[in-house]
């Protein structure tokens, strides 16, 4: 019987998935670009982090493009992106906390498997609340109470997250690594035929 308590060789597992690539979603401050740095490394796969190649493309960082172009221009770049990004095979996608929200994504998203990063709201809050400079770069959290603002994003959009293929609940103590070896596990419980190859009923 298959252990299925312990991560997995990382390099038999990309082996099984055929180069699939993966999409990381959750709310901004779910550890994303961290973990996805991480997560790549140990399968031999490239890292890209959405919102980093919006401002490349843009030549303006998130902020200036929600405030001169405004939230729909940024939504639509990030598409064009993924998009893109969608063409290419062993990739760890860091995906914008929002990338859920437009229906044409999930279309691109499906391309891959689709891994939420889901921490506890408390968790989000303390990182972000540890780094001020990050809430400054976070346009949707400029408000009085960008902890309301949290609450509400997740109330709003935890339907689209589920619609992911995992879903990783992250402990408060949790690191990057250690999550990765929660996403090394689950995945072999969440893989289609058409990730394999299977053609098994």
């Amino acid at each position: 019987m298959t252990d299925f308590s312990d991560p997995p060789n990382p390099q038999h597992l990309a082996t099984l998935i055929r180069g699939t690539s993966l999409y990381l979603v959750g709310l901004m401050g779910s550890g994303k670009s961290s973990t996805g740095r991480q997560l790549a490394a140990a399968l031999d796969y490239r890292f890209f982090d959405t919102d980093q190649l919006i401002e490349q493309a843009a030549g303006q960082s998130i902020a200036q493009i929600f405030a001169t172009e405004g939230e729909a221009a940024f939504r639509q770049l990030e598409t064009q992106v993924l998009a893109h990004l969608s063409a290419y095979k062993r990739l760890v996608v860091a995906t914008g906390g929002g990338i859920v929200t437009q229906p044409e994504n999930w279309g691109y998203l499906r391309h891959g498997l689709v891994i939420w990063l889901d921490p506890a709201l408390e968790t989000i809050v303390g990182r972000l609340r540890a780094d001020p400079a990050e809430i400054a770069q976070r346009p949707l959290l400029q408000s009085p109470d960008p902890v309301a603002v949290l609450a509400e994003l997740r109330d709003r959009r935890s339907a689209q997250y589920a619609q992911a293929d995992l879903q990783v609940a992250i402990e408060p103590k949790q690191s990057p690594a250690q999550v990765v070896d929660q996403i090394l596990v689950g995945i072999r419980g969440v893989l289609r035929p058409e990730v394999t190859g299977s053609t098994e009923n």
